[in-house]
């Protein structure tokens, strides 16, 4: 039997498809510019004391698009909406790359709506050096490879979305990098204002976590996240690219377990 279910609401106004698995208090899961990965190593362990929830975000091959939402702040909005529909105000959320982006701004929004944040080499403010990937000058497969430090040294890499790329996953992979696209070209995968707008938050734990081999997103970035949210830290993952996860699980297990509430 499956650790998880797929259900389908309608909230905000839109139909959204989300996977839920675990028991205890929810942990909103913030997924990246791909799509969702999976049910990995890391979220089974993390299922064993929370209930995680993942939207499929909309237009990404699986949820509706939402036509009014052009930006991440737009879909940041939107997410609160389902969050005070379903009952999920005051959970704990950890996002990933372009979900990162998503959950900071929606903290920029809202800091209350979350018990804690952990965000994961998130995209949405320009690296003060090096630049971040354009994912479109890529292959997905060599994308992928791309974002972690050592293919062959991690175990789950050829996990990641199911494993083996069928033809509805790469047709999944093109819808979910074209919406990226239409949130984030201009400037690319980052808000220029997101810095200033990042001062709201206050009392919200939060923790920034990052691959010392990001290609990504360069963890240049990372110091501008922790300067810019207060009482926040950085945790950087040494020997690691993009995906703390999957290339050092029982670490990355760990840091997120110690700021659960």
């Amino acid at each position: 039997m499956n650790e998880w279910t797929t259900k389908t609401i309608t909230a905000g106004g839109s139909e959204l498809v989300f996977t839920e698995g675990g028991s205890g208090k929810p942990l909103l899961v913030l997924c990246e510019e791909l799509g969702d990965p999976g049910w990995l190593k890391w979220k089974k362990e993390l299922a064993k004391t929370r209930t995680l929830i993942t939207p499929q975000h909309p237009g990404f091959g699986v949820s509706p698009r939402i036509s009014w939402a052009l930006s991440i702040g737009d879909l940041a909005n939107y997410y609160a909406q389902v969050m005070v529909e379903q009952g999920w105000v005051g959970a704990d959320v950890v996002g990933f790359s372009l979900g990162g982006w998503i959950a900071a701004e929606m903290a920029a929004q809202n800091p209350v709506q979350f018990s804690s944040m952990t965000l994961v080499a998130p995209m949405g403010i320009k690296p003060p050096s090096g630049d971040i990937c354009d994912i479109y000058q890529y292959l997905t497969s060599d994308y992928l490879a791309y974002s972690v430090s050592n293919v062959d040294g991690t175990p789950e890499f050829g996990d990641l979305f199911g494993g083996e790329v069928t033809a509805e996953q790469f047709e999944r992979f093109q819808d979910a990098t074209a919406e990226s696209a239409r949130f984030a070209w201009q400037p690319y995968m980052n808000n220029p204002a997101l810095s200033k707008r990042l001062g709201l938050i206050k009392d919200l734990p939060t923790q920034i976590l990052w691959g010392d081999e990001d290609k990504i997103v360069p963890a240049s970035a990372a110091d501008v996240y922790q300067k810019s949210i207060q009482g926040s830290k950085v945790v950087t993952f040494k020997g690691c690219g993009h995906r703390p996860e999957i290339e050092q699980t029982d670490k990355f297990v760990a840091e997120v377990q110690s700021i659960l509430s």
